[in-house]
């Protein structure tokens, strides 16, 4: 695939907290969601964000569309600011940005038929007339792999691939320019990923459309995308090509992440890091990672890293020990990957 050259998307020192509260008379605590998250993404490219559950990355997904608000950074979308929520101008703007969720049941309403469901954002946006949107349905449906009578069928009657590609037709109705996909096949069985992966591809290739890509699945990331990031605990800590980011990662986390993918003949040792993400409503100092990191050094625990260039390859990561900042306490386990 090639990537676009404008930027499309482009999200600046994104935060988001959220104040929890443990137990009946507990006292609330701020949880930092996304902290400090910048991303760009260009038109025709697909950026793969990935990471283990809770690190943040539905949050970030969020954000960038403007479905929530972050408490510090911007958002630019086509060169100008995210309109505030649930402004006529932020609704306006949403026809040009779509997402597609993890669960097309949960996605689509029981009671609706799927053609009704994939006309609805043209009906809320106002777009063509009645005849135009029929035939602009039954276009989408084609395009997406449905038959004209599958738009007449209500959700629980369809399989979960069909189920998933009317989620994407009815996010694909409007022509968007951004297409965010969070956890698109998580739900679906191994034999229908693959087909829907397919999908999204020709659809972009053939549509020019951006897309942000949320997965915590590698081969996926690795199949679809043009650069991914990967997050832990609300930051970004390693972004680049996918073979390179997925077959020498730089940074320890990544290398845990590619261990853990089977592969067949594969000999290294996998990465096994020790202990639970540490709690996000009490951040470790320094290094988010450290306490879970083979090769930690002082530095580490005092210090936070910036994401930037390595100068070796450009490959963004935050990593004192990746950068020869620091040296390593014992070297990581080889890692012979995907």
């Amino acid at each position: 695939m090639t990537g676009g050259t404008a930027d499309l998307l482009d999200a600046r020192d994104l935060a988001r907290s959220y104040m929890i509260r443990r137990g009946l008379l507990g006292r609330s605590t701020a949880v930092r969601a996304v902290d400090g998250v910048s991303l760009k993404l260009a038109r025709g490219e697909t950026l793969g964000l990935v990471g283990e559950s809770g690190c943040g990355k539905s949050t970030t997904a969020r954000l960038v569309l403007g479905v929530e608000p972050p408490d510090e950074g911007v958002v630019r979308f086509d060169g100008a600011a995210m309109p505030r929520s649930g402004t006529s101008a932020w609704a306006t703007l949403r026809r040009r940005m779509q997402m597609v969720y993890q669960d097309p049941l949960q996605a689509l309403d029981k009671r609706l038929t799927i053609g009704t469901q994939i006309a609805e954002p043209l009906d809320i946006h106002r777009i063509g007339t009645p005849a135009e949107r029929e035939q602009r349905v039954a276009a989408v449906m084609a395009e997406v792999g449905l038959q004209p009578h599958h738009a007449g069928r209500h959700p629980q009657s369809l399989s979960g691939g069909q189920r998933q590609r009317a989620v994407i037709a009815r996010a694909l109705v409007t022509n968007p320019d951004l297409l965010v996909c969070d956890e698109p096949i998580s739900a679906l069985d191994v034999s229908i990923q693959a087909l829907v992966l397919n999908l999204l591809m020709d659809l972009q290739e053939r549509s020019g459309m951006g897309m942000l890509f949320v997965s915590h699945d590698l081969r996926a990331v690795r199949q679809i995308s043009h650069r991914v990031a990967v997050m832990y605990l609300g930051r970004i800590v390693e972004e680049g090509e996918p073979d390179a980011v997925l077959h020498e990662p730089a940074h320890p986390y990544t290398q845990a992440l590619v261990s853990a993918i089977p592969h067949p003949g594969k000999t290294a040792s996998r990465v096994i890091l020790q202990g639970d993400p540490p709690n996000p409503a009490n951040r470790p100092t320094g290094c988010a990672f450290h306490p879970r990191c083979p090769v930690a050094t002082a530095t580490c625990r005092i210090e936070t890293p910036d994401l930037k260039p390595r100068t070796s390859d450009g490959r963004r990561v935050a990593c004192h020990v990746a950068h020869g900042e620091a040296s390593p306490a014992r070297a990581p386990a080889s890692l012979e990957t995907c």
